[in-house]
């Protein structure tokens, strides 16, 4: 089986699926594409060689722009149809890719809210102070509201150089002079025009799921893993004490 994301509107129902697919055996993907972006897969070479050294820190940046009447649109930023806001439905992309590549093993602190820019049920501003897998700092922002909308970036310090991987670019520089840096051309869906991105990385994920099933492996985006990214969205949520209450919004 092969989802789209989120698995599920809610964490519990997310748990389910997997919880389904398990017991029945079956390959279960989800549709996580910025892992098969060619600047993030040559980042995950990089930190799996440990060319780059220890990572000291990490943050991941989501500036996006969605206007009020993207929200206009029947169900769109409601808890009924999409499960959340701007974590669950538009960053959960970077914050999946981001998880991948430096771990998050706890949220700090959170502050998740609705921004005046927009009327909707759901939050449309996220950041939060993480803790990483190797017990580094890490920091999250992820937001609807950054006209005209800017690419997602991740940021990572290493104790040998450096990493900025900005919507597909990559750009690598080394203490000891070397770089490296891999171009990506096209729009990220940053902005209003939310199609305005390749198909490249879906039609790469496609290829990896189908191999998946030919070759009896697990596909690069598994259920569990998506799993993993939908709870720490939970945890950023938690954190900042953010509830939604239909009859007085977010607080």
């Amino acid at each position: 089986m092969l989802l789209e994301k989120p698995l599920d509107i809610s964490l519990a129902r997310a748990q389910s699926i997997v919880d389904l697919a398990r017991e029945a055996k079956r390959r279960l993907g989800v549709v996580l594409q910025f892992r098969f972006r060619p600047g993030s897969i040559a980042l995950q070479e990089v930190l799996t060689s440990n060319s780059l050294g220890a990572v000291q820190a990490a943050s991941v940046r989501v500036p996006w722009w969605r206007p009020q009447s993207y929200y206009a649109q029947a169900g769109r930023g409601t808890m009924a149809r999409d499960g959340g806001g701007v974590l669950l439905t538009q960053a959960i992309h970077c914050i999946d890719l981001f998880r991948s590549l430096v771990g998050v093993s706890s949220v700090v602190a959170a502050q998740v809210r609705r921004t005046s820019l927009h009327s909707m049920e759901t939050e449309d501003f996220a950041s939060a102070l993480l803790t990483l897998g190797n017990s580094a700092p890490g920091h999250l922002m992820a937001t609807t509201a950054m006209y005209p909308g800017l690419p997602e970036s991740i940021e990572i310090i290493g104790a040998l150089g450096s990493a900025v991987l900005e919507g597909g670019s990559l750009r690598i520089q080394y203490i000891d002079g070397r770089t490296l840096q891999i171009a990506a051309e096209g729009g990220t869906g940053s902005g209003a025009n939310i199609m305005d991105f390749s198909n490249d990385a879906h039609r790469a994920l496609l290829q990896d799921f189908v191999a998946a099933i030919t070759h009896n492996r697990e596909p690069r985006v598994t259920g569990e893993e998506a799993l993993a990214t939908q709870r720490l969205i939970e945890q950023v949520l938690a954190r900042a004490g953010y509830t939604q209450d239909p009859h007085r919004g977010p607080v």
